[in-house]
């Protein structure tokens, strides 16, 4: 879940390589939608976007029961200490930068699902 189309197309590409079954949102609106319509086991969802940003996403999917338990994965350019000092509950499971190897999100999606 992005704002950046390219971005988002790219790692749900990647991740298909990866045998994951993938579904993309541009946008935290979006991405609620999209949520609640898949009810994914996990959401990589950037912080930084218009409107809607990740974090109000977060919340709105944390508060539907459906969804309430789906691991959301903040995919950011924000440091982590910045993400965190934003969090208002438990928004968030896990943490990844952007511009970092795509390994580094890969294993961390292998360890959250397993």
């Amino acid at each position: 879940m992005d704002d950046n189309r390219n971005g988002v197309e790219a790692l749900a590409a990647m991740m298909s390589f990866h045998n994951a079954d993938c579904r993309i949102a541009l946008g935290g609106r979006e991405a609620i939608i999209v949520a609640s319509e898949w009810l994914p086991q996990i959401i990589v969802m950037d912080i930084s976007m218009p409107d809607c940003n990740g974090l109000q996403a977060a919340l709105a999917i944390r508060a539907d029961a459906r969804t309430v338990e789906t691991v959301i994965i903040a995919f950011t350019a924000l440091d982590e200490k910045d993400v965190r000092q934003r969090l208002v509950n438990e928004e968030i499971d896990a943490y990844c930068q952007k511009g970092h190897a795509t390994t580094h999100l890969m294993r961390l999606l292998e360890t959250l699902t397993n």
